[in-house]
This record gives structure tokens, C-alpha cells and sequence, in this order.
């Protein structure tokens, strides 16, 4: 048997699955084959290789509870492991066929392997009894029949059962009747009157032969005692009765009742009921006949699953040894007692975020043995998730991916699945499968803001930790790594690495340098996340660093304007009221804000009682009205601070003339020079202007006195009127930023004498400071007046001698 020749039979298909491909192969190998032989190359069949069965993890799946057939994968047959009964495993079933899975993964593929069993005539037909006995009447007639227990051959097709023979046949001869289930009925047919006084016993031998090679047979015994005369034998009422039963029914429920009469009379006509011994013993103890009434009895348990039709022949007998048969047969009926099996052939503990739709995870064989709509089964899931189960052949499930995973949203997913028949009531069973879903980098890094806002006060310490910028990345593990960098950029002109640096780990951001909030405001860069996934994603964010300022700048005095040249002066005539505006004290703070915020004070002052200095405005004034009694000559000293913590200042003088005259006012002023230095320079501009002044004189003698009576007329004029000197400031101090301490604007016409002798006079146009100047040569202007240079006019006036030398202040 091991040397049989096998017959193979390959059939490639492609049934419809999510991303699944499903082949079928058919293989035919004798039973009874030794362990080891080979079923079949299935790699070269499925157009496999052999790295393909072991990187896919092969295996073979079966529902049965034995593995008769494994897969070697190395040399990728499939092979015998345990001997092969068929009649063990399918009875009288043909065809008979081992039904196998086999699975691979990566990608998961299913391939449904049949595997038929052909049978050898390795079973003889056999008798239930090792003999039979028979009373008959001697007045049996010709033709009579009596049934003959059939002989039982476990093989199938020609290797069944195929005829009988008894010998010898003087009296009897065999009679054979097909049955609808295939098997004969065996009937020994009287064909010669029996004498009992001339032979009382006769002994027949029963032979049952098959249709193998060699043919193989099985012999019983039949003993025929003979009676006295029974003319009548018993008669059913039917020749065959039908009936159902659910199964699962309760033991002793009546089936059916046969029924036979006699028309003997008396012993003769008493007719006793039993189950012939043609049935098989599992059959016979299943059901009671009992023997007076006909009634059959359930004795057993009936179960569909295992059987779904029996057939019982029933034998009546009378006393005298006649009888008849019957025939009962009895379909059961399924109900659903069955739960759906679940079993899974194959599942994926994770996949990717980024699987594309349809992707199957997992493949599960799911049985229920009831019948028609009890064994039709549906699959759902628990909830209405991202997933599908589809069933690409039968009892097959495939559970595959409906939409695109996203981990950040949902990182893994507890599935139940739920099978459940189409009985009434509907019989259900679930599985839990856990799958896990494995991170892709899909996810840029994302800062915690759209742009930063950082502050750092000016002179900070270089390295100082300014501002932590903060970005998270929704993926895991490597991908979620954020590191940061400091984007190339330039901060007037100079790159930005110069100024900042960003700690590649922690996002602080850290000052290089020193700021200085005078030069630099504030300024702006870029810092990117990157995290660590391959290739990497990143996102940028704007930092913006405000300097703040510190007040580390002490106030400056723009006016009066402090040289070590020629004394400056106020000038003050002795009408001034009240409140009359002396100048005012413009200082400014490169500083901001409350820094920045200067207040004036009167620190030191010749006559307190006179003067007073507005704290905002530095607008200084007369407290009273001023007196001939007051000194021409007044010395103040202001300090201007700032509202900074700790305050910074700064010191201005202010000397103020008190006169109505101008004679006055020089003389006292002479004081302010600085001895013989003075007095050289004063004698040299005398002569000079002297002998100016007499060729003047000689050649334009008329004219100069022309002149000379106009402008002393205006001059006149002018002292007369006590008009009051008002100061200009250049529009290049004019306030415009926080401090507002500059809120007027002044201008000075000045005209001087040149020279006590001569009498000169000139006028000048000085912006930003109104100041006397006593200097003969008045060779130069005030510093810091934003571009104020106007031309001096000159002007001779031959009346201004050595003692009447005026100084004509003009405000405009």
C-alpha cells in the first residue's frame, strides 16, 4: 500500500479578499500510506519558493483534532505524520477528504489544501453474529422468506460489500434487495418443502464476499430447526413507517408503533416484535421496540451533528416460527444547540499607521455544525470602528482595515469580533483581538506658540538663559525626539549667532553678548524644531527679544550750554514781574520710560528768594518782583535728575544778569573773565577797532552820522520799552519722545558792542541759547545748536564811544 501511486490534482484559483489571495489545491493519496510519505510538493504547485514558506512562518491548519498531514518547509512537500484510517475518519462518506489551511504571513495569504482519501480493500465483510438460528414450520411454503442478518464491510466503492452465497441450496436459496442507502437485503427463500420426520436440523453456511483484489469475505453459521405445521405468517400493516424527532429529545419519547397481525389461531397466532439483527449495534441501542405492543422508544441521546437519518427493520414472529419485516425510518430534526467556533488562523500584533486601506490583520475559521439557516453564519464587530470583516470563502473570515490609521489618535485597538448563527434563537460567540499600531513620522513638531515674546534688560551678563521656546511632537518614541536650532538670519547686519544661541535639547535661549538698549531696541530670529524621524520634520516659530532698558545713562544739559570759554549770562531787567521767564534748562535722557523722566531742582543760588525752577519743565523764574537792591551778578546751580532706580544726575550753572543797562551789565560781567588773558584781548580789539573806526570816520563822515543817529534812535527805542528778552531753542531739541522737556521754542536776536572805543555793534541770530557773550573779538557761536549758523551783520555806529557801549537784546 505504501508503494501506491498517488494521484495529484492542482487547481489554482483567486478568490475575492481584502488584499488576500486564496488558492486551492486537491490532492488524492491511498489510506493506510506509511508516516513519512509525501502528499505532494504544495511550494512547487502554488508556484512558491521555499524562502517564501519560511519567511511567511507556513503552517498548516486543520478542524480536525488530529494533524494526519504537516508541511516540511524545507523541502516544501507536504507529508504523512500519523497513519491514515478512512473508514476512522469518514465512515461510509465518500467522497472522503481532509480539508487543510494552510497560512502565511507578511504579506497574509490563506490557501485551502483537500486532500481525498481513496480507499484499499483493507476490511473484510463481517457478520454481527457468529451464527443464526431459525425455527421453521415443516409446512412452510415454497417461496417463504425469511431475513437474513446482513454482512457489514467498512470499505467503500469496490472494495465494499458486492454479494453472498449459501451452501448448500437444497432447501434454500438467497434473494437480494437493494436498499436506498445502498446496501442489499439479504433473504433466504424456501424453494423445497420441509420434512421435519425426514430432517429434523439443517445447517447452511452464509458467505459474504467484496468486490476487491483479492477479494476478502466474512461466513456465518445458520442452524434451521424445524417445526410442526403454522400455516399463517404474521403480516405488517405497513412495509415501511416514517417518522421525525428533534434531536436532543428526551430519552423514552414514542417514535412511531408497527403493527403485524396472524391469522393462525391461537400460540400460532401470538406475534412478538424485535429489531432485526441487520442493524448495527450503535443503532439498535439507541431505540427499544418493545416486543408485545410495536412501540419504539428513544433510548439514547440523538444528536443531528452526528447523524441526521437512521433506518430500523423491524421483524415480527409467531410462535410457530413465521414472521414478516418492516422497514421504519426516522429523520432527525437539527435545532440550534451549536455555537459558532471561532478559530484564528492567522493575526497581526501590529502594523503601521501609514497601511493603506484594506490591509487584512487577521483570518479566523469560524464553524457550526447545525444545518441550513442554524450553521449559516454572520460576523460583525463590536463597534463601529476603523476595521471590516469580509468573508472570502466559507467559514473564512478576514478582518482588514476600512480607513487610514492614525496613531496619534488612536495607538490600539481591543477588536470583537462577534459570530452568530441565523437560528431562532440566534446562538453567538465573540473574540477579543488586541492590535497595535506602530508609529510612522506624519507629525511635524509643533510649537507651544506662534511666536515668543522674550525680555532682557540691557548690560545683561553674556550666557544669561533669556527665554525657553517649547515644541511637542504628537509621534513616539525616536520620531517625537525635538531638537532645536537657531535659523541663519542677520540682526543689522551682524548674524545672529552673534547675539543668540539655542540649546539644541532644552530650546533655552541664551544672550552671547551684552545688549545695550540705546542701540538696539529689540530684534527678531527664528528658531526650528526637528525631530528625530527619518527623514525628519521640522517647524519654525519667531522670537522676538525686547531689550529693556536700565538706567545706566545720567541726564545730559543740552542748555545753557556749559564752556570754559566766556561766561554765558541770563539777562533779567529790574522791571521783570513776577513769574518773569529767565530761561529755561533743557536737558534729555537717552534713557526710556520712567528713566528717562527728568525732574529740576534749584540746588544752589545767590538769592533763593528770587528764583525758582519749574521741577517738570526746567523753566526758570522769578519768585517776586525784583528790586534795585538785587546784585546784577547771579549765580545758580540746577541739578536735573532722572526717575531711574537708583537716579543718576547731572549739574548745570546759570548766571543771570540783573540790569537795565547795558554798561551795567559789562561791568559787572568783567568779573567773569579770567584776568590778563581778558584785558590783552580786550586792548588788542580796542586799537584795532579804533583805527577802523577813524578811516571809517574819515572817508564816510557823513554817512556814519547818518547812521550813526538811526540806529542810536532804535536802540532808544528799544531800552524804553522794557520789552523782555525771550530765549529760542533750536527745533533740534524740540521734545518729541517720552520726556517732553522741551515744550517751547526761543530765538535771540543779539546785537554787541565790538569794542568800548570804536563802538561797534553786531547782531546775531543764535539758535538754541540766548547768551551773553563778553568777548571783543565775538568770533564764535554756540555749540550744539542743531544747524543754526546764520551770517553776523555788522553794523558801526560812530556814537557808541568808549562809555556808551550798549547791548540790544531783540527778541523775535
Amino acid at each position: 500500500m505504501a508503494d501506491a501511486v498517488m494521484l495529484q490534482t492542482v487547481l489554482f484559483f483567486i478568490l475575492l479578499s481584502s488584499r488576500s489571495v486564496l488558492g486551492q489545491v486537491s490532492y488524492s493519496i491511498s489510506e493506510e500510506m506509511p508516516e513519512g510519505s509525501v502528499v505532494g510538493n504544495i511550494a512547487q504547485d502554488l508556484g512558491l519558493d521555499i524562502q517564501r514558506l519560511k519567511s511567511g512562518k507556513a503552517r498548516i491548519y486543520t478542524v480536525d483534532s488530529k494533524e494526519y498531514i504537516n508541511l516540511n518547509k524545507e523541502r516544501g512537500v507536504l507529508a504523512i505524520t500519523e497513519r491514515i484510517d478512512r473508514e476512522s475518519i469518514c465512515a461510509k462518506k465518500t467522497p472522503c477528504a481532509l480539508h487543510l489551511q494552510m497560512i502565511l504571513e507578511s504579506p497574509m495569504e490563506l490557501f485551502t489544501i483537500n486532500v481525498e482519501i481513496t480507499d484499499i480493500n483493507d476490511n473484510a465483510p463481517a457478520f454481527q453474529k457468529k451464527e443464526m438460528r431459525f425455527d421453521i414450520s415443516e409446512s412452510a411454503v415454497t417461496r417463504a422468506k425469511f431475513m437474513l442478518g446482513r454482512a457489514v464491510d467498512a470499505d467503500v466503492g469496490i472494495n465494499g460489500l458486492k454479494t453472498y452465497s449459501l451452501k448448500p441450496t437444497d432447501y434454500f436459496v438467497l434473494e437480494l434487495y437493494s436498499q436506498a442507502d445502498g446496501g442489499k437485503n439479504v433473504e433466504m427463500v424456501l424453494q423445497k418443502t420441509l420434512d421435519r420426520e425426514k430432517e429434523g436440523r439443517i445447517n447452511l453456511l452464509l458467505t459474504a464476499y467484496d468486490g476487491g483484489d483479492p477479494c476478502l469475505s466474512g461466513t456465518v453459521q445458520i442452524h434451521i430447526r424445524v417445526l410442526d405445521v403454522n400455516d399463517n405468517a404474521p403480516v405488517f400493516t405497513q412495509k415501511v413507517y416514517k417518522t421525525t424527532v428533534l434531536e436532543n429529545s428526551a430519552k423514552g419519547i414514542k417514535l412511531a408503533t408497527v403493527k403485524a397481525s396472524d391469522a393462525d389461531e391461537g400460540s400460532n397466532s401470538i406475534v412478538t416484535y424485535h429489531i432485526s439483527d441487520t442493524v448495527d449495534s450503535y443503532v439498535a441501542e439507541m431505540f427499544i421496540l418493545d416486543r408485545k405492543s410495536g412501540d419504539l422508544l428513544l433510548n439514547g441521546q440523538i444528536d443531528y451533528e452526528k447523524a441526521s437519518h437512521y433506518e430500523l427493520d423491524i421483524q415480527a414472529s409467531d410462535e410457530g416460527g413465521l414472521s414478516d419485516s418492516c422497514k421504519v425510518m426516522i429523520d432527525v430534526l437539527d435545532i440550534n444547540d451549536n455555537i459558532p467556533a471561532i478559530a484564528i488562523l492567522s493575526m497581526a500584533n501590529s502594523i503601521s499607521e501609514q497601511s493603506p486601506s484594506g490591509i487584512v490583520v487577521a483570518m479566523m475559521n469560524v464553524n457550526d455544525p447545525d444545518n441550513g439557516v442554524n450553521g449559516k453564519i454572520q460576523c460583525i464587530l463590536s463597534e463601529n470602528m476603523h476595521f471590516a470583516i469580509t468573508s472570502p470563502s466559507n467559514n473564512v473570515f478576514s478582518l482588514h482595515t476600512e480607513q487610514e490609521l492614525d496613531r496619534e489618535r488612536e495607538s490600539e485597538y481591543n477588536i470583537i469580533v462577534t459570530c452568530f448563527d441565523e437560528g431562532v434563537p440566534s446562538l453567538s460567540s465573540s473574540v477579543s483581538l488586541f492590535l497595535h499600531i506602530s508609529d510612522e513620522n506624519d507629525n511635524a513638531p509643533v510649537f507651544e506658540r506662534n511666536n515668543y515674546e522674550a525680555y532682557v534688560v540691557e548690560n545683561n551678563t553674556p550666557g544669561l538663559s533669556i527665554f525657553t521656546v517649547k515644541a511637542n511632537d504628537a509621534d513616539s518614541k525616536q520620531n517625537s525626539r525635538v531638537s532645536y536650532i537657531l535659523e541663519d538670519g542677520f540682526v543689522n547686519g551682524i548674524p545672529v549667532a552673534s547675539y543668540v544661541s539655542v540649546s539644541a535639547d532644552s530650546g533655552v535661549i541664551n544672550a552671547v553678548r551684552s545688549f545695550d538698549y540705546e542701540q538696539l531696541k529689540y530684534f527678531n530670529f527664528r528658531v526650528k524644531a526637528q525631530d528625530g524621524g527619518s527623514p525628519a520634520l521640522s517647524s519654525n516659530v519667531t522670537v522676538k527679544v525686547i531689550i529693556q532698558d536700565k538706567n545706566d545713562n545720567a541726564p545730559q544739559v543740552l542748555y545753557p550750554v556749559q564752556t570754559s570759554g566766556s561766561p554765558v549770562a541770563e539777562i533779567v531787567p529790574r522791571s521783570a514781574e513776577v513769574g518773569y521767564l529767565v530761561t529755561k534748562v533743557v536737558a534729555v535722557d537717552v534713557d526710556s520710560g520712567q528713566n528717562a523722566w527728568l525732574s529740576y531742582k534749584l540746588q544752589k543760588a545767590s538769592d533763593r528768594a528770587l528764583f525758582e525752577i519749574g521741577p517738570q519743565n526746567g523753566e526758570m523764574r522769578t519768585v517776586r518782583q525784583v528790586t534795585d537792591k538785587d546784585a546784577v551778578k547771579q549765580k545758580l546751580t540746577v541739578v536735573v535728575e532722572d526717575n531711574g532706580q537708583p537716579s543718576r544726575s547731572a549739574i548745570v550753572t546759570v548766571n543771570v544778569a540783573v540790569a537795565d543797562s547795558f554798561p551795567e551789565v559789562l561791568s559787572e560781567f568783567t568779573d567773569f573773565t579770567h584776568g590778563k588773558e581778558y584785558n590783552d584781548d580786550l586792548t588788542f580789539y580796542l586799537v584795532l577797532a579804533l583805527a577802523a573806526v577813524s578811516f571809517l570816520f574819515i572817508l564816510t563822515v557823513v554817512v556814519i552820522i547818518s547812521l550813526r543817529i538811526y540806529r542810536w534812535r532804535q536802540s532808544r527805542i528799544f531800552y524804553q520799552s522794557n520789552l523782555p528778552v525771550i530765549p529760542y531753542y533750536p527745533s533740534g531739541y524740540a521734545d518729541t519722545g517720552v520726556t517732553k522737556t522741551l515744550p517751547h521754542m526761543y530765538n535771540y536776536d543779539v546785537c554787541m558792542t565790538s569794542d568800548r572805543i570804536s563802538g561797534g555793534c553786531k547782531y546775531s541770530t543764535l539758535g538754541g541759547q540766548s547768551v551773553l557773550v563778553v568777548d571783543p573779538g565775538f568770533t564764535e557761536t554756540i555749540e550744539r545748536a542743531k544747524k543754526e549758523t546764520n551770517l553776523l551783520e555788522d553794523c558801526d555806529s560812530p556814537d557808541m564811544g568808549p562809555d556808551k557801549g550798549n547791548l540790544a537784546v531783540v527778541g523775535s
